[in-house]
This record gives C-alpha cells, structure tokens and sequence, in this order.
C-alpha cells in the first residue's frame, strides 16, 4: 500500500466456500475497496501471496488440503524470503469454529485478529480497516526507517572523507 487511500490495499480473501468469499468481496466492494483478489484452494496461498504481494489476508480456518494454520506456518516459514523484497502481512482469521482454544492457537500461530461466523459487517468493515490502518503506518515508518539509515551512512561517509 503505496499511499494512505486504504481503498486501494490488495486484499487477498482465502475462503473454501465460495459464498462466503462472495459475501466478504461484496462488503468490500460496496465500501469501496478496488484490488480484491480470491480463492477457495488453499493449495495457491503462497503463490497469491507472492504474487499479488496483499496489504491483509482474510483467512478461514477449515478448508480441505491446506487448513488455515497450514497457511500461517507456511507464511511464517517464508517470512525470510517474503520479508526481504516484501513488508509485513497482517492476518484476520474469519471462520465458523468458535472454541476458545482454536481462537488461542490462532492468534498465536500468526492471526492478528479473530472474527467467527456469521459476523456483524459493520464490525468487519472496521477491524479490516484498522488493521489497513495499522499496516499504512508499518510501511510509513519502515520508509522513513530506510531514509534516515540512507542519510546517516552518506554523513558518515562524509565526515569520514573529511578527517582525512
């Protein structure tokens, strides 16, 4: 997410049902959300994750191949590789299992927030824009991060020529 319109964030939706993947789109659609991307094999998450580089994934948990966990650990193992030409990437698990130790394991596997089926679409609306917000900022902090690095190696580089 290059500016701070969250409209435009790539979010990539991983539902293995695909009404539930077009209830979600919808949502975002009507409130205006531009670069959905989508799929119910969870087999192509890496792939999409590579290739679309996504602002948020919105995760389910159950979901025949890969489980939404298999994902988070998957993401987690190549967070090296995806970190060094990529950013963070936050994780909202939206799913029907509501046990206390699931939400648990979920968050600490990676999730950064937990939302249960059926759920409150003003309530989604919000905590996906939050966690927009959340990760503009990461990425404004992480240039600003990399500007000043920049700025103190060239005054180091030419104080250092300068004492010689």
């Amino acid at each position: 997410m290059k500016n701070k319109n969250l409209n435009d964030a790539t979010i990539l939706i991983v539902d293995d049902n695909e009404a539930n993947i077009e209830i979600i789109k919808g949502m975002l659609e009507l409130s205006g959300y531009k670069n959905l991307v989508s799929t119910t094999d969870s087999r192509k998450v890496l792939d999409l994750v590579r290739s679309t580089k996504p602002d948020l994934l919105l995760l389910d948990l159950m979901m025949p191949y890969l489980s939404g966990f298999d994902i988070m650990d998957m993401l987690k193992s190549e967070e090296q590789i995806l970190s060094n030409d990529y950013k963070y990437l936050p994780i909202i698990v939206i799913t029907a299992e509501e046990s206390q130790e699931t939400k648990l394991k979920a968050l600490t596997t990676g999730a950064k927030d937990y939302i249960t089926k059926p759920f409150d679409i003003i309530e989604v609306k919000l905590r996906i824009r939050n966690i927009l917000e959340t990760q503009y900022l990461f990425q404004l902090l992480k240039e600003k991060n990399q500007t000043l690095e920049e700025k103190i190696i060239n005054f180091l580089k030419l104080n250092n020529d300068w004492y010689r």
